[in-house]
C-alpha cells in the first residue's frame, strides 16, 4: 500500500491534479454558502497548502509540475475581455470618468503602497517587488524582474491583494453605499485585478465588464509607466 501511494504522490501529474481538485471543492464550497470568507482562491490556497504540506511535496517541485497553470494564464486573462467587449456601449458612455478614476486610483495605490513599504523600512528589492502587486499576475511577475525585485515573491503579493481585495472589497463599498455596478466593477478590477473581476462577473455582468477594463487599462498602464518611473 505504501508503495501504490509513493507511485502515486510522484507522478507528474499528481500536483496538477491536487491543484485542481482544491479549487473545485473550493469554488462548490463559495457556491453552496455565498459567504465572501469562502472566496475559492482564499479556501483552495489553504487547501491546497495543507494537501502539499501532508505529502511533503516542496515549492520547487510544485511550481515545475503545475507550469501548465501558469502557461494558461494568459489565455485566461485575454478572455476577460470578453465581458468587455458585451458592455462597450456602456464603457464609451462612461470614458472620461472611467479614465480619471483609473490614472488617480492606480497612481494613488502604488504612491501608498510604496510609500507605506519605505516607511516601515523596505529596502529597493522589496519595493520593486511590491511595485506591481495591484497588477495581474503574468505582467506584475515581468515588472518585478525587469525592475529588480523578487518575481516569486511579487507573485504571493499579487495573490493576497486580489483575495483580500475580493473577499473586503464588496463588504466596503457596501459600507460606503456604492451600488452602481460599473462604479463597483472598476473598484474591484483596479484593486484586486483578476481575482477581482472574477468577484464583480458574479455580482452583475456590467460589473464584470468594467472590471475587466479597469484590470487591463491597470496592466497597461503599469507595464509602461512604473519601469520609467523606478526602473
Amino acid at each position: 500500500m505504501t508503495a501504490i501511494w509513493t507511485a502515486i504522490v510522484g507522478h507528474p501529474l499528481f500536483v496538477l491534479g491536487l491543484t485542481l481538485l482544491a479549487y473545485q471543492l473550493a469554488l462548490e464550497l463559495y457556491q453552496r454558502s455565498r459567504w465572501l470568507l469562502a472566496q475559492p482562491v482564499l479556501v483552495a490556497t489553504l487547501l491546497l497548502v495543507g494537501a502539499l504540506w501532508a505529502c511533503g511535496i516542496g515549492y520547487p517541485r510544485y511550481r515545475q509540475e503545475s507550469s501548465l497553470l501558469w502557461l494558461l494564464l494568459g489565455p485566461a486573462t485575454v478572455a476577460l475581455a470578453v465581458p468587455l467587449q458585451q458592455n462597450l456601449p456602456r464603457i464609451r458612455q462612461l470614458f472620461w470618468p472611467v479614465t480619471i478614476a483609473l490614472l488617480v486610483g492606480g497612481t494613488i495605490t502604488v504612491a501608498l503602497t510604496l510609500g507605506l513599504a519605505a516607511l516601515f523600512g523596505a529596502d529597493r528589492e522589496m519595493l520593486m517587488s511590491l511595485a506591481p502587486k495591484s497588477v495581474t499576475s503574468p505582467i506584475a511577475i515581468a515588472l518585478a524582474e525587469q525592475m529588480g525585485g523578487i518575481p516569486a515573491l511579487t507573485a504571493v503579493f499579487v495573490m493576497i491583494t486580489g483575495v483580500l481585495g475580493a473577499v473586503l472589497g464588496p463588504l466596503l463599498l457596501d459600507r460606503a453605499g456604492v451600488t452602481s455596478p460599473a462604479a463597483r466593477g472598476l473598484s474591484l478590477g483596479l484593486s484586486a485585478h483578476a481575482i477581482g473581476t472574477a468577484q464583480a462577473l458574479q455580482e452583475h455582468p456590467e460589473a464584470g465588464g468594467f472590471a475587466a477594463l479597469a484590470m487591463s487599462l491597470a496592466g497597461a498602464f503599469s507595464a509602461l509607466a512604473l519601469p520609467l518611473l523606478l526602473g
